[in-house]
């Protein structure tokens, strides 16, 4: 059986580029609504190549545990808005789960 990280990181790689998902929204999608600090976690040991800029906080601020300017850059260049305050546009930039449509 695949243990949570494995679970969390086979999610945050379907996360499309310009779209951004929370850690507890990741939470709730693995049926575990109380693990946002777990999804963090794992996070935080996540392996190479895995889009790690594109988990944010609830609100769309970056995390404490990493270059929240080079998180920015990253997401910019990947179509991600933000609000004039630095946070991630959550309204217009939130992931919905789904994949994206043949076309895309």
């Amino acid at each position: 059986m695949d243990s949570f990280f494995d679970r969390v990181y086979r999610l945050v790689k379907k996360i499309p580029r310009g779209k951004v998902a929370s850690y507890g929204q990741i939470a709730r999608m693995l049926d575990s609504p109380r693990a946002a600090r777990q999804v963090g976690w794992a996070m935080r040991r996540s392996p190479k190549g895995l889009p790690w800029q594109r988990v944010v906080m609830a609100d769309g601020s970056i995390a404490g545990g990493v270059d929240p300017e080079a998180c920015r850059a990253i997401l910019r260049a990947e179509g991600v808005a933000f609000l004039p305050d630095g946070r991630v546009d959550m309204r217009t930039c939130r992931w919905n789960g789904r994949k994206r449509p043949a076309s895309d």
